[in-house]
C-alpha cells in the first residue's frame, strides 16, 4: 500500500484538506504450539525471546495492513497520529490494535 502514515498530526509540505475519520486495524493472535513450546523453553532458562518476537512483528504489521485497508476504503491517501495498542483477550491471546486518522493530503 502506497499510503504514507505519521504517528505526528501533520505531513511537512502537504496541507490536510479533509478528515475521514478513525481508521483502524484489529488483529487477534495466539502463538502457534511451536512457538508456545519455543518460548516456554526460552521463559525458564531468561534471554530474549524471539518465536514471540517474531509473531509480535507479524501481528503488528497485519494490523497496519488492515488500517491502511480500511483507510482506503473510506477514501483517504494518508493517516495521521498512528498509535499501536496490545492487550491480552484471553489465556494466551493478544489483541494487537492499530489505529489514526484518515486524511485527505495535498502538497502545499
Amino acid at each position: 500500500m502506497s499510503i504514507p502514515c505519521t504517528t505526528t498530526f501533520s505531513f511537512d509540505g502537504h496541507r490536510i484538506t479533509q478528515y475521514k475519520g478513525l481508521t483502524r486495524g484489529i488483529i487477534v493472535r495466539a502463538p502457534t504450539i511451536s512457538q508456545g513450546i519455543l518460548g516456554g523453553l526460552k521463559k525458564m532458562v531468561g534471554g530474549r525471546i524471539g518465536a514471540y518476537k517474531d509473531m509480535c512483528e507479524d501481528v503488528r504489521r497485519e494490523a497496519l495492513e488492515e488500517l491502511l485497508t480500511h483507510a482506503e476504503e473510506i477514501g483517504a491517501n494518508a493517516v495521521v497520529g498512528l498509535r499501536y495498542e496490545s492487550s491480552e483477550v484471553a489465556d494466551g491471546a493478544t489483541e494487537v490494535l492499530c489505529y489514526g486518522t484518515a486524511v485527505t493530503i495535498v502538497p502545499e
